[in-house]
């Protein structure tokens, strides 16, 4: 945590293809951890009338910010598998495989003129500017797979 940190971090809950599901945005000067759980519960999970089965995330990876035993009890209740790298156990680079998906994520979302340097002042506008660029996204990813 930076306590003196001016500005503002990009969350992003993606799935293993890298598509961002939910996108979120918090002060630089909070911890990453505060966030997981109102990601979390804005995802909406999907139902299946058919079979009247409903599809909820399965794992989560994350990095070792989000190692914290609440978070980890937390997750577990809601029956999410967690592959968090545990601090000072771990080393970062077991979870690479994984990862990198968010990081392209990211990296797609910044690449948005309007998001990169932050020219809104008020966060509503710049989470709405990060969620149209989220939709572009996944607009962008279905004209490539129906094409």
């Amino acid at each position: 945590m930076d306590r003196g940190k001016p500005g503002s971090k990009m969350h992003v809950l993606s799935d293993a293809n890298g598509l961002p599901l939910v996108v979120g945005v918090s002060a630089a000067n909070t911890h990453d951890s505060e966030a997981l759980k109102p990601m979390v519960e804005g995802h909406q999970t999907r139902h299946d009338p058919h079979r009247g089965r409903h599809f909820t995330p399965q794992r989560l990876h994350a990095d070792k910010a989000y190692d914290i035993p609440h978070l980890r009890r937390w997750l577990r209740g809601k029956r999410i598998g967690v592959r968090i790298a545990r601090k000072g156990i771990e080393p970062s680079e077991r979870l690479g495989r994984r990862r990198w998906v968010i990081e392209r994520t990211m990296s797609w979302l910044s690449g948005y003129r309007r998001l990169s340097p932050r020219y809104e002042r008020d966060p509503r506008n710049y989470l709405a500017f990060l969620g149209l660029a989220a939709a572009i996204c996944c607009y962008k990813r279905l004209v490539r797979l129906t094409t």
